[in-house]
C-alpha cells in the first residue's frame, strides 16, 4: 500500500462493510442500507482501493484484520471468501493473524460460521446488544432474543478460535430492561471476550429525533454507574479481566486489533468511511457509500481528508489511550503531584506496583474524559 512514510510498518487493516439490513435506532455510522447485498460490486471495489494504495509497495504481513461496518456479515459465506481473497491478492495475512468479522445474530448459522472459519476467519464479534425482546425492538434490530441465543450457540460449537459479545447498557429506564439477567445470560454462553457501551443519543438519529422531541429521557447517570459497575464485578468474578474500559477479556484473549489502535500502533483502513494511521498522519475516506464506489469507479483515491497531528494532539491522544488501558500512563514526577486527588478518590492506581504508571479504576473509567483533560492540560504546559 502506497505509504506516506517509507519507514512505517503497517501490520493491521480495517475494512468497513456498510451494508446493512436497517440502520438501528442509536447508529450515526456510515452505513448502506441494502435488501440485496452487492457483494461483487463491493469486493471488486475494494480490491481497486487496495490496489491503489499499494503502489506496487511490498507491504508488511498484516497482523490483524478487522472486517466492520455496518454489517459485514451480511456479504455471507461465499462474500466474506472473496473479499478476504482480495485482501490477500495485495496484502500478506499471517498465519496466525487474528481475523475478525462483526457479525449481527440473524447472519449466523452453523453453515455461516463453517464457511466464515474456512475462508479464514478467527475471531467473530457478535452484536447480541440485548436479550430483552423489547429492547431490541426499540434498538431497531433486526434479531430477537432467540436468534442471538441461536447465535451464540452456533458461534460456541463453530470451531473458531475466540468470539466476542457486545452488549449496550443504561437504556432509557421506560424499557425496564433486566440488565443483571443480560449480564447472567451471556456468561452462560462461555465467550472469550466481552464488549460493554454504554447507550449514547447522537443528534442525526432516530434517538435523537425521539429525544428532541421529548419521547425518550436518557438514563441518568446513577443508573449508567450502577450497570457498569455491576457487570464489572460480575464478569471479572467470572476471570474476566477489565483491560480497557469497555472490553473484558479472558486470560490472553484481549482483542489483538482493538489493542493496536490503543497502543497508537499504524494501521490501514479501506472501505467508506474508513480512517487510516501512520503514527503523523490521520486520513480517511469519503463516508458515503456511492460517493465511494464513484471515486473508485474512476480510479481515483476515495481519500475524503487528512490532517498531521499536531504536539497537542499527540499529548491528548497518549493520555487518552494511555488511561482507558489497565496498562495505564507513564507519567513524570511533575505530573504526581497532580494526580495525587485522583488516587486519594480511588479514580486511579499505580499500575502492578509500579508507582510510574497510572491506571484509572474502574470508578475512574467513570470520569475517563475529565481525568485526561485535566492531566492534557497539564501536560501540554
Amino acid at each position: 500500500m502506497r505509504r506516506e512514510r517509507g519507514d512505517v510498518q503497517f501490520r493491521h487493516l480495517y475494512v468497513h462493510v456498510p451494508f446493512c439490513a436497517r440502520r438501528c435506532s442509536y447508529c450515526d455510522f456510515s452505513i448502506a442500507v441494502r435488501r440485496t447485498i452487492p457483494v461483487a460490486g463491493y469486493v471488486d471495489a475494494l480490491a481497486t482501493e487496495l490496489a491503489l494504495r499499494h503502489a506496487g509497495d511490498q507491504c508488511d504481513q498484516l497482523q490483524t484484520v478487522y472486517l466492520g461496518g455496518g454489517t459485514p456479515s451480511r456479504l455471507g459465506g461465499e462474500g466474506i471468501h472473496a473479499l478476504l481473497h482480495a485482501i490477500r491478492r495485495h496484502v500478506s495475512i499471517a498465519a496466525d493473524a487474528e481475523v475478525t468479522l462483526e457479525a449481527n445474530p440473524e447472519d449466523i448459522t452453523a453453515d455461516a460460521v463453517l464457511a466464515w472459519r474456512n475462508a479464514g476467519v478467527t475471531r467473530l464479534s457478535v452484536g447480541v446488544q440485548s436479550f430483552d425482546d423489547r429492547v431490541l425492538k426499540w434498538m431497531h434490530r433486526v434479531h430477537d432474543a432467540s436468534m442471538a441465543r441461536a447465535a451464540l450457540t452456533a458461534a460456541r460449537a463453530g470451531g473458531l478460535e475466540a468470539f466476542s459479545v457486545d452488549l449496550i447498557f443504561s437504556v432509557p429506564e421506560m424499557l425496564d430492561r433486566n440488565w443483571e439477567r443480560d449480564v447472567h445470560e451471556i456468561m452462560t454462553y462461555r465467550p472469550e471476550h466481552v464488549s460493554l457501551y454504554g447507550l449514547t443519543v447522537e443528534p442525526h438519529t432516530p434517538l435523537g429525533r425521539w429525544r428532541a422531541r421529548g419521547d425518550v429521557v436518557e438514563s441518568p447517570e446513577e443508573r449508567y454507574e450502577s450497570e457498569f459497575m455491576f457487570a464489572h464485578t460480575q464478569l471479572c468474578s467470572a476471570g474476566f479481566e477489565h483491560y480497557e474500559v469497555s472490553n473484558f477479556a479472558l486470560p490472553g484473549r484481549r482483542a489483538r486489533h482493538n489493542s493496536a489502535y490503543w497502543t497508537g500502533a499504524s494501521y490501514l483502513g479501506v472501505g467508506p468511511s474508513a480512517h487510516g494511521f501512520d503514527g503523523t498522519e490521520r486520513r480517511w475516506n469519503v463516508a458515503a457509500y456511492s460517493a465511494w464506489l464513484r471515486e473508485l469507479s474512476g480510479a481515483r483515491d476515495p481519500v475524503g481528508g487528512s490532517e498531521i497531528l499536531s504536539r497537542d494532539n499527540i499529548i491528548a491522544e497518549t493520555v487518552y489511550l494511555g488511561l482507558r488501558t489497565a496498562d495505564g500512563l507513564a507519567v513524570t514526577a511533575p505530573e504526581k503531584a497532580r494526580v495525587a486527588r485522583w488516587l486519594a478518590s480511588g479514580w486511579v492506581e499505580w499500575a502492578d506496583g509500579h508507582s510510574d504508571t497510572l491506571r484509572c479504576t474502574p470508578n475512574g473509567w467513570l470520569r475517563l474524559d475529565s481525568l485526561a483533560a485535566d492531566l492534557t492540560a497539564f501536560r501540554s504546559h
